[in-house]
């Protein structure tokens, strides 16, 4: 278990100062250990005060936020209502990434809050969650107009401040959301209908933690066989939760089998929606993000293959 200084602040953890001046995120690669699902909260369990935690790395998320309400490092400024920065729980073992502010997050500030995110609240609720219990966040937290898919210069500008939110909040296991964030944060070319469902070991931001790709919600809100792979795939978020990597096997394919039947040879078909963006079943070019661009907070280092 990592050791805490003044205030239960993990070693190397970063603070309000070290965020405001876009450092501290470079935190020792260890991931700690000690979480547990127990009384419906994902929580890292620690010795001490919890409260000290809890407030630093909510303060230091509050930091970083307040230095990017007015980002103007993209052309996405002019037509954005307000930076979507992020929502949830900062000490959450679960984080979410997806692509980007839809209309409705655009105008109420919080990630998924559109049909898409209905969707992720029910599925959350399957598996015994709440948004209470998970960090919600995009690649990029500006909306494109008309909902466009974002440029890999918009990536480039604005993924390190996800890899700052990723190195404050430590999770255990980082959930992808579609296509953009899955080539970001599992560094794959391989389409969504390859990896989704599969975890990966990999080190962001200086954290060692678990990439799960899945479809985005939207895939799934007109077609119910898309929401039935939603299902099984989220399944296996709870097993991976419970024992980090030791469930990175058929263990998890078993355990998801209690909660929903896979659909064999059926991929997610195009959404229409305009509250979220499109999936492909088709593999696509990757985000190209420059080294120099992400930081030494963004490196990332692969452990294990995906299964």
């Amino acid at each position: 278990m990592a050791t805490r200084g003044v205030g239960g602040r993990a070693a190397g953890s970063p603070t309000v100062s070290d965020v405001a001046s876009g450092s501290g995120c470079e935190a020792d690669a260890g991931l700690e250990s000690g979480r547990s699902p127990a009384s419906g909260t994902l929580k890292r369990m620690q010795t001490g005060d919890m409260t000290g935690t809890d407030t630093d790395r909510a303060q230091a998320l509050g930091a970083l936020r307040a230095s990017l309400v007015d980002c103007s490092q993209c052309g996405l400024r002019e037509g954005r209502t307000q930076v979507v920065f992020g929502a949830g729980d900062p000490e959450a073992a679960l984080m979410f990434v997806g692509e980007g502010p839809g209309f409705h997050e655009d105008r109420q500030g919080e990630p998924f809050v559109g049909q898409a995110g209905k969707l992720l609240n029910e599925l959350l609720a399957r598996i015994g969650l709440s948004r209470a219990d998970v960090y919600i966040a995009n690649v990029i937290k500006c909306r494109p107009p008309e909902n466009r898919d974002p440029t890999p210069e918009e990536v480039a500008v604005c993924s390190p401040h996800l890899m700052q939110q990723i190195g404050i909040i430590r999770p255990r296991v980082v959930c992808t959301l579609g296509r953009f964030a899955t080539k970001l944060l599992a560094g794959t070319e391989l389409s969504m209908t390859a990896v989704h469902g599969k975890a990966k070991m990999v080190t962001l931001a200086g954290v060692d933690t678990i990439v799960f790709p899945v479809f985005h919600p939207a895939a799934a809100l007109y077609t119910p066989a898309n929401r039935q792979i939603l299902e099984t795939d989220f399944a296996k978020l709870r097993p991976l939760l419970e024992r980090g990597p030791a469930a990175m096997g058929p263990e998890v394919e078993k355990a998801a089998g209690s909660m929903a039947a896979p659909t064999k040879g059926e991929a997610p078909t195009q959404s229409t929606g305009r509250d979220a963006p499109v999936e492909t079943a088709e593999p696509e070019a990757p985000v190209e993000v420059p080294a120099d661009r992400l930081g030494p907070s963004a490196r990332r280092t692969e452990q294990l293959p995906l299964w």
